[in-house]
């Protein structure tokens, strides 16, 4: 006897199952059929909810950069200073809910999995920019920030951070790793017009495990 189940209890369930053979055998390895069989449905099930296989991994990349997103809006319409804003929803992009979650995060940001690695590489730098930006514009209003090109500044930002503490990319000592930090925070007060300085109460904060978690990579 076939079960009959709500169109969105069904589709959960394709993009649960879809997300953990990602996690398991790697985007490009995984097929269509792969998703069927896991959950024995037809493909008139599957492609009822979504077009391709690339759409489901959509789905799934768009959960987790509206969570991380969310976290960031909630953190910049806070009472924190501009600066502390910007630190802090920078680091908040990479609180996770679980350990399982991390796990998948991780391998979707891995280099051999590079379909979902260049997804959320863009859709990141792309959907906090907004948010950053008004930090920053609130910064300049304060005095605190002189740029004009807030997006951009924060693009910039974002895409260095993201590859230059990359573990995939580049590897350092711990010692390699604070210089690495310390620096980062000078340039981004250069680029963002800040005086000299304004970053160094998070320098310490700032260590390679937190810096390489830039836009949800590892």
């Amino acid at each position: 006897m076939r079960i009959i189940k709500k169109p969105e209890i069904r589709k959960a369930e394709i993009l649960d199952a879809a997300e953990k053979l990602f996690h398991a055998k790697g985007y490009e390895a995984v097929t269509v059929n792969d998703i069927l069989m896991a959950l024995n449905i037809s493909k008139g099930a599957f492609y009822h909810y979504f077009k391709s296989k690339e759409e489901a991994l959509d789905e799934i990349i768009e959960k987790y950069i509206r969570e991380g997103v969310d976290r960031a809006e909630k953190i910049a319409a806070s009472s924190l200073s501009p600066v502390q804003k910007l630190f802090e929803t920078i680091m908040a992009v990479n609180t996770k809910n679980n350990a399982e979650e991390t796990l998948i995060l991780e391998s979707f940001n891995d280099k051999d999995n590079s379909k979902m690695h260049k997804k959320i590489l863009t859709e990141t730098i792309t959907r906090l920019s907004p948010c950053l930006a008004k930090v920053i514009e609130e910064g300049i209003d304060a005095g605190i920030f002189s740029t004009s090109y807030p997006n951009e500044s924060v693009q910039i930002i974002l895409t260095a951070g993201i590859v230059l503490f990359n573990p995939d990319y580049f590897s350092y000592t711990k010692a390699e790793a604070e210089t690495k930090a310390t620096a980062f925070l000078a340039a981004m007060e250069r680029i963002l017009g800040a005086k000299p300085g304004s970053f160094s109460e998070f320098t310490e904060a700032f260590n390679i495990e937190k810096a390489s978690s830039l836009g949800y990579l590892r």
